[in-house]
C-alpha cells in the first residue's frame, strides 16, 4: 500500500521500457507458470464435471499480500505438478474488471481466498473454504491430500489411487505373486503424509504401483527389516524385494529414486482443455509517465469507482456494523470529498438515500443501481474506468488501488481539518478522530487484503486514541503511512521503479526535514503545512479524468458495435425481427443520449445555490422508493391501480346517490 511515496523519475528510458513490459506482465502467466490461469469465461467450464479436483486461489492483483504470496503459490504448483490428473491448481484475479461479477458469484470477500472443488461436480458451487494456515506450502499440500481423501468412492478422480493404508496381510500376499510392474510400499507413522505424497508423485508414471502402510504391526516390520520410519520397501517384477537404501528418508528422495527405476516412465496424458479466450490485440503503445507526486482527481475517482463497484460488491447484503460503517463512510465522503460536481452530487444523493431508509439491512444491488444511476437522475456521474495517474505502477499488479485508498483518506483528513464545520448536523461532528475511525472500520470490514487490514488494526490500537485534534489526525495518518512504507521497503510488493521511501522527500518539502545532533528529524509543523497544501482542493489536477460525455459516447460506440455484429450474424434473418432489433438499439441509444442532458463539467466550487438544492430534493424523491425494492414498472402499476380504483369509487358514489334520490321521490309521492 503506497501513495505519495517515491522519488522523481530519474531514469526515463528504464521507465519507458517498464511501461512496455507492463502491457503483458501479470502476477501469474498462463503457459509459463505451472498452474491454470482462470477467467470469468473459463472458470465454470473448468470446474464443472471435471475429472480432477481443484484448488483455486482467488486473489487481487492490487493486494500486497497476494503479490508477496505469489512465489509460494507458484512453487506449490510446480511441486505438485505431477498431481494434476487428480487435483489441479488454478488462480483467478478478482482485480480484473472482467472477473468482478464472477468473484461476486463465488462469494469472495478477502484476498487471497482458497477454495476447493470436488471432481465431477454437476451443479454450480462456491467450493469449500480451506481451514488452517493456508500460507505455508507444506500445509496447503497436506490439505490437498485431505481433500482428496474426503471424496467418496464414486466421485474420486479416476487418476487418484487409494490413499488409505493397506494391511500387512495384503502386502504379504504380494510376495509370492508374479507382476509386470514394481510395487513400492512406504511404511510410515499414522500422522505422516510422506506415503500419500509419494503415491501422488507417481500417479503419472507407468510400470509402478505405490502403496502405504502404517508402522503399527511391529512383528511385520521386523520381518521386513524396517527399524525406522518412514521407509520404502520395493518389490521388483522379477520377484526380488528389499528395503530402498536412502540416506535421507524424505518424500523427494523416495519419489526421485522410484522415478529413476528401469522401465518406469511418464504416461502420455491429454492436456487440460479449457475454452479458448478471444485474444484481444494487446497495445504496444508506450504509456506516458506522469508526475506521480502530484495529486490527480483521476486517482481519487478511480479509487471511489473500485471501492463502490468492486470491493463493496463482495458483500451481497450490508447489515449491522458493515452497514453502519458504509453509511458513515458515504457521509464523510459526501461532506468532505473535494470532487467534481457530478461525483459529489452522486455521493450526496447516496448519503440522503441511506439516511432516509429505516432498514436494518440493504442489498448491495440496490446501492449499485444508484451508483450506476439506473434511475437516470440528472447531473450525477462516477467513472467506470480505472485511470491510475499518480498511482500508476511499472507493472499492472503494483500500486493502483491501495495507493488511491491512501490518497483518498489523506484527502479526507486534510479536508476535515480545513473545513471543521463540514460535518455539522451529521452526528459525526465534534470528533477529531472521526475520519480515522471510519477508515479503520472500513479497512476492517471491507478491505480485501486481510493481512494488510490486520497490520493497520495493530497500528490503530497502539496510538489512534492519542489523536485529540483534527490536525493531529492528519499527522497520525501521515506517520503511519510512513511506517507502512518503511516496513514494505524492499518487499516483493514494492514497485522497483517507485521505491517506498519516507514521504514527503526532501526535494518535495525541504523544510519538513531537519537534523538534530546529527540525526534526521521531522519538523511536524512544516509537514502539516505541506499536507494541507498537497491535499487541498486547489492543488488537485483534473487532467486524465473522464467526463460524463466521454462515458456516454463510449456506451453508444459499444451499442453500435453490437448492432453491427447482429447484422453480420443475421444476414438473411426475418425482416420483422431485424426491424425490432433496430428499434431496440435506437431505444437504448436514446436512453444514453438522455443522460447527456444533465451533464455538468468539472468544477471546484462546492457552494450550494437554490437550483442545486431543488435538484438534490428532486433526486432524493426520485429514488426514495429504492429501499423497498420497487422498480419503474411497479410504480407505474401502482399509479394505474390508484386511478382505476378512484374512478370505480366515484362511479359507485354517483350510482348510490342517484338511487337514493329516486327512492326519496317515490316514497314522497306515495305518502301524498
Amino acid at each position: 500500500m503506497a501513495a505519495g511515496s517515491g522519488r522523481p523519475l530519474a531514469v526515463p528510458l528504464l521507465l519507458l521500457a517498464a511501461a512496455l513490459a507492463a502491457v503483458t506482465a501479470r502476477l501469474y502467466r498462463a503457459g509459463e507458470d505451472p498452474l491454470t490461469v482462470l477467467t470469468a469465461s473459463t472458470v465454470r467450464r473448468a470446474l464443472l464435471n471435471s475429472s480432477a479436483a481443484w484448488v483455486v486461489q482467488f486473489y487481487s492483483s492490487s493486494c500486497g499480500h497476494c503479490i508477496a504470496f505469489a512465489p509460494t503459490w507458484r512453487a506449490l504448483a510446480g511441486d505438485v505438478k505431477d498431481w494434476e490428473s487428480a487435483i489441479r491448481i488454478g488462480v483467478l484475479d478478482c482485480g480484473e474488471e472482467e472477473n468482478y461479477e464472477t468473484c461476486k458469484e463465488y462469494g469472495i470477500h478477502y484476498y487471497p481466498t482458497f477454495r476447493y472443488f470436488k471432481a465431477f461436480t454437476k451443479q454450480f458451487t462456491t467450493g469449500e473454504n480451506s481451514r488452517g494456515a493456508d500460507r505455508e506450502l507444506q500445509t496447503v499440500r497436506q490439505m490437498m491430500i485431505d481433500f482428496l481423501q474426503n471424496h467418496s468412492q464414486e466421485s474420486r478422480p479416476p487418476a487418484c489411487p487409494s490413499l488409505d493404508p493397506v494391511l500387512s496381510s495384503d502386502i504379504t500376499a504380494l510376495f509370492d505373486k508374479n507382476s509386470d510392474h514394481y510395487t513400492a510400499v512406504v511404511v510410515e507413522s499414522n500422522n505422516s503424509y510422506v506415503g500419500r505424497e509419494v503415491i501422488l508423485d507417481l500417479i503419472q508414471y507407468e510400470n509402478i504401483v505405490v502403496k502405504r502402510a502404517l508402522n503399527s504391526d511391529k512383528p511385520f516390520l521386523e520381518k521386513l527389516g524396517i527399524t525406522s520410519v518412514p521407509s520404502c520397501y520395493l518389490m521388483h517384477p522379477n520377484g526380488s524385494r528389499g528395503l530402498i537404501n536412502i540416506v535421507k528418508p524424505l518424500r523427494s528422495s523416495f519419489s526421485s529414486y522410484l522415478k529413476s527405476l528401469p522401465g518406469v516412465r511418464k504416461k502420455l496424458l491429454l492436456p487440460l482443455e479449457l475454452p479458448v479466450k478471444e485474444n484481444k490485440e494487446e497495445s504496444t503503445e508506450i504509456k506516458q509517465w506522469k508526475e506521480f507526486d502530484k495529486l490527480y482527481m483521476a486517482d481519487l475517482e478511480s479509487g471511489l469507482h473500485y471501492l463502490l463497484r468492486v470491493e463493496l460488491a463482495t458483500h451481497r447484503m450490508l447489515e449491522g456494523a458493515e452497514l453502519k460503517t458504509f453509511k458513515d463512510f458515504v457521509t464523510i465522503a459526501a461532506k468532505l470529498f473535494p470532487g467534481r460536481q457530478p461525483v459529489v452530487k452522486l455521493l450526496e444523493t447516496l448519503q440522503e438515500w441511506l439516511v432516509s431508509l429505516p432498514l436494518d439491512k440493504i442489498p448491495y444491488d440496490a446501492i449499485l443501481d444508484l451508483v450506476n444511476n439506473k434511475m437516470r437522475i440528472s447531473g450525477i456521474f462516477l467513472t467506470k474506468r480505472i485511470e491510475w495517474v499518480g498511482c500508476q505502477g511499472s507493472r499492472p499488479e503494483l500500486r493502483g488501488y491501495t495507493c488511491s485508498l491512501w490518497k483518498l483518506f489523506h484527502t479526507l483528513t486534510v479536508q476535515a481539518a480545513l473545513r471543521p464545520k463540514a460535518l455539522i448536523n451529521t452526528g459525526l461532528e465534534d470528533n477529531p478522530q472521526i475520519v480515522l475511525q471510519i477508515m479503520r472500520r472500513y479497512i476492517h470490514h471491507f478491505f480485501g487484503c486481510k493481512a494488510c487490514a490486520q497490520h493497520f488494526e495493530e497500528m490503530a490500537k497502539e496510538s489512534m486514541d492519542s489523536v485529540k485534534t483534527l490536525d493531529k489526525a492528519v499527522l497520525w495518518l501521515w506517520e503511519k503511512h510512513n511506517v507502512v512504507n518503511n516496513r514494505l521497503a524492499g518487499d516483493l510488493t514494492e514497485d522497483p521503479k517507485f521505491p517506498k521511501v519516507q514521504w514527503p522527500t526532501p526535494d518535495l518539502c525541504p523544510a519538513c526535514h531537519e537534523e538534530i545532533k546529527g540525526l534526521h528529524s521531522w519538523n511536524e509543523d512544516q509537514v502539516l503545512q505541506f499536507m494541507k497544501y498537497h491535499y487541498n482542493s486547489e492543488n488537485i489536477l483534473y487532467k486524465y479524468t473522464e467526463s460524463q460525455t466521454d462515458a456516454s459516447e463510449t456506451e453508444l460506440g459499444d451499442m453500435r458495435e453490437a448492432k453491427d455484429k447482429n447484422l453480420l450474424k443475421k444476414p438473411s434473418g426475418n425482416r420483422e425481427n431485424n426491424v425490432l432489433d433496430q428499434e431496440n438499439i435506437r431505444d437504448s441509444e436514446s436512453k444514453v443520449l438522455d443522460k447527456l442532458i444533465g451533464n455538468h463539467g468539472p468544477v471546484k466550487d462546492r457552494g450550494k445555490n437554490a437550483v442545486e438544492s431543488v435538484n438534490r430534493e428532486e433526486s432524493r424523491q426520485s429514488v426514495s422508493f429504492l429501499g423497498i425494492g420497487f422498480s419503474n414498472i411497479d410504480m407505474s402499476l401502482c399509479v394505474v391501480l390508484y386511478v382505476a380504483s378512484s374512478l370505480f369509487l366515484m362511479i359507485m358514489y354517483f350510482f348510490f346517490r342517484m338511487r337514493s334520490k329516486r327512492w326519496k321521490v317515490k316514497h314522497y309521492r306515495s305518502s301524498v
